[in-house]
């Protein structure tokens, strides 16, 4: 990857969460402070509070895909190491994915005249969970791109032995 790459990645990150921070921050500030302009009701109470946890999600995501932009800059992102990381993206994807689920049935009485509305909600909710298997095969395809790599310096060891 080139280092203009790395950077702008590396920037867009940065922007995202603190943008997600900063969002967090007023919607806990309203939530705590009780400055509700809307009736408190609990669906929107509850959404609020789904909204918070999935900018949290976003966030950790964010924190591992910068993890392993620090390693892909370093040249050791064919490493165990990587695993870790790469489990927590998956794991915010599906959390992500199960906050959408969530937010789908509390929006489901609402749309009883339009059940198509939550069809489509939870279609983008499985969709979710689809971006979580991709993520997942990629993680096998570094398994075995680790596997190669170690292989490779095996095989390099026992050749360095022979000369």
């Amino acid at each position: 990857m080139g280092k203009l790459t790395v950077r702008a990645l590396s920037a867009v990150l940065w922007v995202v969460l603190a943008g997600t921070a900063f969002v967090q921050v007023l919607m806990v500030w309203t939530l705590a402070g009780g400055n509700d302009p809307e009736d408190g009701s609990l669906p929107l109470t509850a959404l609020r509070v789904i909204a918070i946890l999935g900018m949290v999600s976003v966030q950790v995501a964010l924190v591992c895909v910068g993890r392993l932009l620090t390693m892909v800059r370093r040249g050791t992102v064919f490493s165990h190491a990587a695993f870790r990381y790469v489990g927590g993206v998956i794991g915010a994807i599906v959390a992500i994915a199960l906050l959408w689920f969530v937010v789908t049935v509390i929006n489901a009485p609402g749309q009883r005249e339009d059940p198509g509305v939550t069809l489509i909600m939870g279609g983008i909710g499985v969709a979710i969970l689809g971006v979580a298997l991709i993520v997942l095969v990629l993680r096998m395809l570094l398994a075995q791109a680790v596997a190669r790599d170690v292989q490779a310096a095996r095989m390099q060891a026992e050749l360095d032995e022979v000369i």
